[in-house]
């Protein structure tokens, strides 16, 4: 193995000889590797001096070192035993400003394009969206700090904090989580790294993100929050600026990273950088906090180490608002209307009725309560249950009966039960994968109209006396357990939503 030095050797020119053999070692490398790879992480690598059977090399970062050493030392090395007779110890260090300017020099006169050239065609480097330092925050609204063109970010919002987020049994879990996570002190092992919390629509997730955002950047911790939308174009940002090098090393040095809606993340090899940041942070001890609209074996389009990882994490998801937490929403949101308009009055009666009426997330009750802020202040008439009916008229939901599709059963049957909708579909006979199809074969029996032998075709091309077998076998537990009785409620339930 490469061995690493923190000392600072003094430097002697190479002789063309030697020159040569490094060009060689550099081209076999690039061979080998590919010019991705080689652009990436090879192509400011330079041979610094041959004494005595040892070899020095030098790079410019501190993260680039630590990553050669930790991935590619071995490589190396015998690629320069091969070249250099006689080689029995390869150091790699961090060039001094002088080891820098003078192997500026080095490259405008000897050496071949290298890494910013092609940098189209490196491993990608992530855009950041970074939670800027406490002295640049202004009426709540925090600017992002900005370092070269394609450092711009979105701010926080001043309003997603924890202290504003209402808990329920619906996201006691995922609340609990993220404050454990922000809690943290820089030096702390992660206890849940990463943490990936998915939920639908309108019930949380970015205000717990950017609340963790906020809460571990006053404990002194270098936070990056970012949509996967931003992680996307500040990529193509630094490729385009041909700065990718900098924008692994940027993203690699912070305690934790947040990223929102990562369902949206795409391309191959956006993905494929946004793998070897999740690897590099979490062997690193560095915190990893993630967000989507669904759980990780629904993530269908990101790479399959991507979501290795995420299951290896601590995954928790934030249910549908109960009636109570509606309410307490209701009553916070119709609090603040209060601060900038006083005479706001909303009776308990109207409360309730709109708590009832609007079941399906935050945002629309939120939006309930701008129209009947909107209905008091500009028809100046009291408010009542028929005014908030006009009021709140389209934003209640059609409440006929919700057509059910077996596609979505299988798919929440299978996250409730922590496996896959490949494995529901799948021949495997194992219990953890039996009693799901089995209770999902029930629910498409009883909340579709399909047919048994239908079924059957939809679950894998099974027999309809295999569905008959199901659903009799789930009536029958489900009549003596009354764990598994509330469970196959609570999914016809949110199958009905």
């Amino acid at each position: 193995m490469p061995e690493q030095s923190d000392h600072q050797p003094s430097s002697s020119e190479l002789s063309s000889a030697d020159r040569q053999k490094w060009e060689r070692v550099r081209g076999r490398l690039r061979a080998e590797l590919g010019d991705a790879v080689y652009n990436s992480w090879f192509a400011r690598l330079e041979l610094e001096t041959v004494k005595d059977g040892a070899l020095l090399l030098t790079v410019p970062t501190k993260f680039l070192k630590s990553w050669i050493q930790s991935h590619y030392a071995d490589r190396i090395k015998t690629r320069l035993c091969a070249e250099f007779a006689g080689t029995d110890r390869v150091v790699i260090d961090v060039r001094s400003p002088s080891r820098r300017a003078r192997a500026r020099d080095a490259d405008a006169a000897v050496v071949a394009p290298t890494a910013e050239r092609s940098a189209v065609e490196a491993p990608p480097a992530p855009v950041i969206v970074e939670k800027p330092e406490p002295h640049v925050r202004s009426s709540g609204r925090a600017a992002p700090r900005v370092e070269g063109d394609h450092f711009n970010g979105s701010p926080l919002d001043r309003r997603l904090s924890f202290s504003t987020f209402l808990v329920g049994p619906s996201n006691q879990l995922a609340y609990a989580a993220a404050c454990r996570v922000a809690d943290a002190r820089a030096g702390d092992h992660p206890l849940f790294n990463p943490l990936y919390t998915h939920a639908a629509v309108g019930l949380g997730k970015t205000h717990l993100l950017q609340a963790v955002a906020r809460a571990a950047n006053d404990n002194r911790r270098r936070v990056i929050y970012l949509t996967a939308e931003k992680f996307m174009s500040g990529f193509v940002s630094a490729l385009t600026a041909q700065t990718s090098m900098a924008f692994k090393e940027k993203l690699r040095n912070i305690d934790v990273l947040i990223i929102d809606d990562v369902q949206f993340l795409q391309g191959k090899s956006i993905q494929q950088e946004f793998c070897h940041t999740l690897n590099a942070l979490i062997d690193d001890g560095k915190q990893v906090v993630v967000a989507a609209d669904r759980p990780p074996s629904d993530l269908e389009t990101l790479d399959e180490r991507v979501l290795s990882r995420f299951k290896g994490g601590l995954c928790v998801d934030i249910g549908p608002l109960d009636e109570e937490l509606r309410v307490k929403i209701l009553e916070a949101r119709i609090a603040a209307a209060q601060e900038a308009q006083p005479s706001f009055h909303v009776p308990p009666a109207v409360v309730s009725y709109v708590a009832k009426t609007i079941v399906t997330n935050g945002r629309d009750l939120e939006g309930a309560v701008n129209r009947l802020l909107a209905h008091s202040t500009l028809n100046g008439a009291p408010l009542c249950v028929e005014t908030a009916e006009n009021a709140i008229r389209d934003l209640v939901r059609n409440h006929e009966p919700k057509r059910v599709k077996i596609d979505d059963i299988q798919k929440l049957v299978a996250s409730h039960y922590n496996i896959s909708r490949a494995d529901i579909l799948s021949s495997r006979r194992t219990a953890n994968v039996v009693r799901p199809r089995q209770i999902a074969m029930y629910l498409s029996k009883v909340l579709t109209l399909r047919s048994l032998p239908e079924i059957g075709r939809r679950f894998g091309g099974r027999d309809h006396t295999t569905v008959l077998h199901a659903v009799r076998k789930v009536e029958e537990l489900a009549a003596k357990d009354r764990s598994l009785a509330e469970v196959i409620e609570l999914l016809k339930r949110i199958l009905a939503e």
